[in-house]
Parts: structure tokens; sequence; C-alpha cells
């Protein structure tokens, strides 16, 4: 029989449960609601995704939660459930290049408005992680912390996350050199390691940091793009 020091560790190690189904003002029309959200605006390669995703009230699926708090296993199986159990899901991205042409921000607006625009059904209202709005044709409102109170929002950060993850497996077949597979384009020391040896590939946002010096050696010559 576990000890209760044990059980109360277990229970710390969960994501905490969402207590809000939906946010919907007394003004609010009466409808499908949408939740939005992003994954990829920090990496230094691959596209930034965005996903909505509007969920069916009868068909009940536990455990969505925030899909940074969620293990890798944990985000697969509730990727399957929302895919199954939600009214529809929208999935947009912003390539690298529209991401160093109008930078991460407008870049993520627009992954957000393409997943928004590709539903299969139209919301009533559209309810957005963060502070800031896409440009939609529809009722929208903006929810900082929404991948942690909106259950909408949650099924939308692990359709986003799960989609971008799969995206950088297949990068990483093509370019292994850089351990896409392990970080997932994201600045860690192996990462940038890999770059200062290989240099950047056709994947990475040259505008960057990391990046951009990448393509200067101390000499001043520029670095080769890899392609393939």
């Amino acid at each position: 029989m576990p000890s209760k020091k044990s059980s109360s560790a277990e229970a710390v190690a969960r994501p905490r449960p969402i207590r809000v189904l939906q946010k919907r003002l007394d003004w609010d029309p009466v409808g499908l609601m949408a939740g939005v959200d992003e994954a990829g605006r920090g990496p230094l390669a691959g596209p930034v995704v965005a996903a909505a995703v509007i969920l069916d009230d009868t068909k009940r699926i536990n455990g969505l939660a925030d899909s940074k708090v969620l293990t890798p296993l944990q985000r697969d199986k509730l990727y399957d459930r929302i895919r199954e159990r939600a009214l529809c899901c929208g999935v947009g991205e912003a390539s690298v290049e529209e991401i160093d042409t109008l930078n991460i921000f407008h870049a993520t607006m627009l992954a957000m408005r393409r997943a928004v625009e590709g539903l299969r059904l139209k919301p009533v209202k559209v309810l957005v992680d963060g502070n800031r709005l896409p440009t939609l044709d529809v009722l929208s409102e903006a929810i900082v912390g929404g991948d942690a109170k909106v259950r909408s929002i949650s099924a939308a950060s692990i359709i986003a996350k799960v989609t971008r993850d799969r995206m950088l497996m297949q990068l990483h077949e093509q370019f292994p050199q850089y351990g896409f597979a392990a970080h997932k384009g994201y600045g860690t020391p192996e990462h940038l390691q890999a770059l200062r040896v290989h240099g950047p590939c056709v994947h990475h946002r040259r505008h960057f940091a990391p990046v951009a010096a990448q393509f200067f050696t101390e000499e001043g010559a520029t670095v080769s793009v890899q392609v393939q």
C-alpha cells in the first residue's frame, strides 16, 4: 500500500485540472467556440504551427492540459483523442521564409489565422492563448494563460505541439547532424554546437541571432547554407 508521502508526490506531479470548460461572456453569441494556440515561436529552426479546435461537449476528453506540462506520450495519446472526438480541428503554419520576412510575431498571427480558416465549421467566437489576437472575421478574445484555463485552447496547444514535433522528426531524417529529433529546433547547447560545426541549413531561421551569427566566419566570409 503506497505511503501518504508517495501519494502526495504523485499528486504534485500530475498536471493541474482545467476548471474552465469554455469562457463565455453574458453578451457572447450562442454557438460554437474555438480554442487557438501555437507551438514553435522560440526555436531556431522549423515553422511555427498553430491549431484551432472546436470541442464536442457530448464527447468528454479527460486529461486536457497545457501541452508543456504533459509528457510526449501523454501528448500523443491526447492528440489521437482530440482528433477522434472534437467537432473539428484546423492546423496552420508559417514557414521559415515567412518568419524571416515578417518576423516571428506576425508569422505566428498568420499561422493562427490559417488554423481558424482551416476549420470545417465556423465558430461564433475564437479564444486565443496569450495577449494578442490575429486578424479574424469572427469575434475573438485573448486569454493570458488560456492553455491552462480553457479546454479548447489546451486541446489546440496539444495539436499544435504534436504536429510541429512530428515535422521536426521528419527534418531530422534529412539533416541528422543537427539533432532535430531531440531538441525540436530549440537552442540547446547541442544544437548551437551543431550550428558552429555544420553551419545553418535551409530550415534555420536566418534572422534569429544564434543562426545569423553563423552566416559569417571570424574572417567575415559567408557560411554556406546546407541544402538537401
